[in-house]
Parts: C-alpha cells; structure tokens; sequence
C-alpha cells in the first residue's frame, strides 16, 4: 500500500527505542517540516487549485501534529531543542527533476515517500513501545497511522492527476529504490528518517 521498496532495517528500532527523547524531539521537527513543506508548494504553485485546496488541510494536521509532540514533551520533561537534520530528505530530493512539470511531479512523490516511510516507522514504534510498557505513548504513534497514510495518498493523488496513474506509478516506483538507497546510508545521528 504504501509502496516503500525496503523495510526499515531492524536495528533502527532497538535504537529509537533506546533514544526514545531524541526520536520525540525529532518527531516535532519532522511534523513542522512537513507543515511547511505543504505550505511551500501552495505558495510556489499558487496557480493550481487542487494543490491549494489539498493541502490547506494537510498541513494543518501536521502542525496539529507538532502541537501533540510538544504535549508529549512537556509531559516528559524534555525540551525541544534544535537538532541537526537526517541527511535523508536531501539525499531523497536530490532525485527530483529541475523542469517543470517534472519537478512537481517528483516533489509530490517525494512527499509521499516520506510521509510513507513515516507511517511505517510510527507503526513500529507503537508495537515496540506497547512491547516496552509504554501503552499510552504507543496509542499515540497508533492514533497517527491513518494520518500519514492519508497524506502519502494525498500527495500521489495530486500527481496522478497530472502525470497519470501509470506514470505516476512509474515514477513512484523509481524513487522508492532510491528512497530504500538513501536510508541504506544512515546518516550520523539517529533520527525518525535515519
């Protein structure tokens, strides 16, 4: 369904889990980035109005979304603080085409792919976390699965109705190797995208 072309490997699960404050913080920065990534293809591509009616929407849920990591937070104890970002977003976009109408395609799909790879590593998150006694925090990451799922569908939606369901598929298809190359190279630190 959501057409990742690798699982996450199975040690990225045994470190967030050990490094649970470092993914939360992580986890408010990627429910940030993700609401102004919508909000800049609006503005970028103002003169579509399937884009500005879409994600309106989505990118109020993924600041609805901060705003419940930050709950999260505070109820821990554990203030947000700046983090050096996963090298994975660049090195997924650095696939993206440079003309248009390409560039938007690839864009949108990218978007997909990452809310994707969200929606499965959350969903490990709650089974490794209800594992660990942790039910309230694993109903949480539960609680956002549909969400993720949603907007990856929302974003290769968008596409198809551009560039078609076959080309779209196509392309998506393409970019989810090199989505699986890029977490094939973890970055330095751990991250939620790592």
């Amino acid at each position: 369904m959501l057409h990742l072309a690798a699982p996450t490997r199975a040690d990225w699960l045994v470190s967030a889990l050990d490094a649970l404050d470092l993914i939360l913080i992580d986890h408010a920065h990627c429910e940030k980035k993700a609401a102004s990534t919508a909000v800049n293809l609006i503005f970028r591509y103002v003169e579509a109005p399937d884009l500005v009616s879409a994600l309106p929407p989505l990118a109020r849920e993924e600041l609805d979304h901060f705003e419940q990591v930050l709950v999260l937070l505070r109820s821990r104890g554990i203030p947000l603080r700046r983090l050096e970002p996963a090298p994975y977003a660049a090195r997924l976009h650095a696939a993206v085409r440079r003309g248009e109408p390409e560039r938007l395609y690839d864009t949108l799909l990218c978007c997909a792919l990452i809310e994707a790879r969200s929606c499965e590593r959350m969903s490990l998150l709650a089974r490794g976390l209800e594992d660990r006694g942790e039910a309230e925090l694993a109903a949480f990451y539960r609680s956002l699965l549909a969400s993720e799922a949603r907007h990856f569908s929302t974003y290769v939606d968008l596409c198809a109705a551009r560039a078609g369901r076959a080309a779209t598929a196509a392309r998506l298809a393409e970019l989810a190797l090199h989505e699986a190359t890029c977490l094939a190279e973890p970055g330095p630190e751990l991250r939620l995208h790592s």
